[in-house]
């Protein structure tokens, strides 16, 4: 056995980041992760650079630790393999719209009548509840309706923007794992099977909401929404004579520390701006503006020396590129060097949680498209004479040896 959800049998039928992130946590935690492709497979498929067609960048580092087989589920004879996959596994988990999938006959009371004990996982934009239960959703989207561009542009002047990253369905991706595995927890305790959604927009909201509903989360309100420490203009890494530096001087030691440590120690005695946490929020812009003012008169070397001899938190800003040679990264193996059957040598980041006992491996590449298409219909009871039927009438696609 290896990881935690050893023994666990997903049916993935994401595609794009927010699924196929979700499903990897699984697959790195043991569980025996089908990606269920279409015809296509997956669009992150195409997104690249990439060393060949069909394996871009994106779609390498969210899809290791599982098997590719290729269903076109709009052929009933796709959709019957499906269903009878589903009679002997724990999770299947989507990220099309649920009507979408009641359209393929594949909602959750047709999986429910296969498997009473599955967990019927979805992941989409909005809570089926609401009017917005039919709306397409995309990253873009949702961090636009969960105020993330607007509070970028209140908190540096500037034109509003998304988040560089593809933030939302990262985070839509864990809170979707954390709901299967829990889900998985209460079947083991009850036997019961269920359905469970994961809204992209609820969920952001829910860490977007706890930090900058502020004054708004009393009724009446106390104040403006937005977290003032957030949104000051100054919260940034400060500007060295030679570089940036990441600093957080935060608690009223740190505070007395720093100003001891640049020689200026009456300043937290007499300037009320500085002397407790509720001051220097309120004054917030004048404290990140002396900061940043101090910052420029050192370099980022003496300033690291200077801050951890004080114990105030400090580090390097750092460049992706950076990070590619971080001593602490390079001790413990992060980044490593790994030979992809049909990639060649690819850079793979290790599974970041850390166990005494059931410990996860890194078992398998990222799947070509349709890879394992025979080797699972064989694991799933099919005679070599069906599987080349299904594979004549095109219902199941990929490799067939």
């Amino acid at each position: 056995m290896s990881g935690p959800l050893s023994g666990i049998r997903v049916l993935d039928l994401t595609s794009v980041i927010m699924g196929p992130y979700a499903s990897q946590q699984l697959a790195d935690l043991g569980a025996d992760v089908i990606k269920i492709e279409p015809p296509g497979g997956d669009v992150m498929r195409q997104a690249g650079p990439m060393r060949n067609p069909g394996m871009g960048h994106f779609y390498l580092t969210t899809n290791r630790n599982k098997r590719s087989i290729v269903l076109d589920l709009k052929h009933p004879a796709g959709r019957d393999v499906l269903l009878h996959m589903a009679a002997s596994s724990d999770v299947l988990v989507y990220n099309i719209r649920p009507q979408a999938m009641a359209r393929l006959g594949l909602g959750y009371e047709d999986l429910k009548k296969v498997s009473p004990k599955l967990i019927y996982a979805g992941a989409y934009g909005f809570s089926q509840r609401g009017p917005y239960a039919a709306r397409p959703a995309y990253d873009d989207l949702i961090q636009g309706m969960c105020g993330i561009p607007w509070l970028l542009g209140q908190a540096t002047g500037e034109k509003p923007r998304y988040a560089p990253m593809v933030l939302v369905d990262r985070v839509a991706g864990l809170q979707l794992c954390n709901a299967i595995t829990s889900a998985l927890f209460y079947r083991e305790r009850t036997g019961i099977g269920q359905r469970v959604d994961v809204p992209m927009f609820e969920g952001m909201l829910s860490i977007v909401l706890g930090e900058h509903l502020a004054g708004k989360l009393y009724a009446p309100p106390v104040g403006p929404s937005g977290y003032q420490r957030s949104l000051a203009r100054d919260r940034r890494p400060y500007e060295t004579s030679d570089g940036h530096i990441c600093v957080l001087v935060y608690n009223d030691k740190h505070w007395r520390s720093f100003f001891e440590a640049v020689g200026q120690p009456e300043v937290f005695a007499r300037d009320e701006r500085f002397g407790s946490q509720g001051m220097r929020l309120k004054h917030i812009d004048h404290v990140y503006g002396y900061l940043g003012d101090i910052f420029r008169t050192r370099s980022t070397a003496e300033w690291l020396a200077l801050l951890a001899h004080a114990d105030i938190p400090a580090a390097r800003m750092y460049s992706i590129d950076d990070i590619l040679t971080d001593p602490h990264l390079t001790q413990t193996g992060y980044l490593q060097p790994v030979t992809h059957p049909s990639e060649g040598e690819i850079l793979d980041a290790a599974i970041p949680t850390e166990w005494s006992h059931s410990i996860p491996e890194q078992r398998c590449h990222a799947p070509r498209l349709g890879e394992h298409s025979a080797q699972l219909l064989r694991e799933f009871g099919y005679a070599d004479e069906r599987i080349q039927e299904l594979f004549s009438d095109a219902a199941v696609q990929g490799q067939i040896y």
